[in-house]
């Protein structure tokens, strides 16, 4: 989206915008949308314009393009976007609770045509405890990777090994985390 000359990032949302708009009804899904709104100086207020020019299309359009957006971190986010009225709600996803987990394990691993029920799903789940579903499908690739060096078949075994080497990211920037839960308590709507 973003370019080096000027006026031209802001020309090149507009034309996502009007592509968006060609294809409704539709969704429309702006992924770690903090990255590009930045409210920093730095970029000679790229940033700024390409929020006014989003913000000004949210208020404006008629077609039917239904706007969903990720963010990694909401606190980054300028207030003008975040208000009732320009999105309809926020929601928080925490990290996945056991069934959820159990759906993620059961995913993977038919993904990559292994029978989920020749593994102790049970213990997998408990073991993975604090992990994202990114870092319980590494968990399965990490597993395949030393079952082919071992040649031999995946098994809970060598997945248990997998997830017990593994730091989630729960423990490696679990300040951030909190920091995270405790800002969406009463602010968000929590969802698995």
């Amino acid at each position: 989206m973003y370019n080096k000359y000027h006026g031209e990032t802001e020309k090149n949302l507009r034309n996502a915008l009007k592509t968006a708009a060609l294809m409704a009804p539709c969704v429309l899904w702006m992924d770690e949308i903090e990255k590009g709104l930045s409210t920093s100086e730095a970029d000679e207020g790229t940033s700024k314009r390409i929020l006014g020019t989003l913000l000004t299309w949210m208020a404006e359009r008629k077609e039917k393009v239904f706007l969903v957006a990720t963010s990694n971190d909401i606190q980054a986010l300028p207030p003008e976007l975040v208000r009732k009225g320009r999105l309809d709600e926020i929601f928080f996803v925490d990290l996945p609770e056991a069934p959820v987990r159990e759906q993620v394990f059961t995913i993977h691993l038919q993904k990559r045509a292994l029978d989920p029920t020749i593994f102790d799903l049970a213990a997998l789940v408990e073991a993975s405890a604090g992990f994202s579903g990114a870092e319980i499908e590494q968990s399965i690739v990490s597993g395949l990777y030393a079952a082919l060096g071992q040649d031999k078949a995946l098994d809970t075994d060598m997945l248990l090994q997998e997830i017990k080497s593994t730091y989630p990211l729960s423990v490696t920037m679990g300040e951030q985390l909190q920091v995270l839960r405790d800002w969406a308590q009463g602010r968000a709507v929590k969802v698995d």
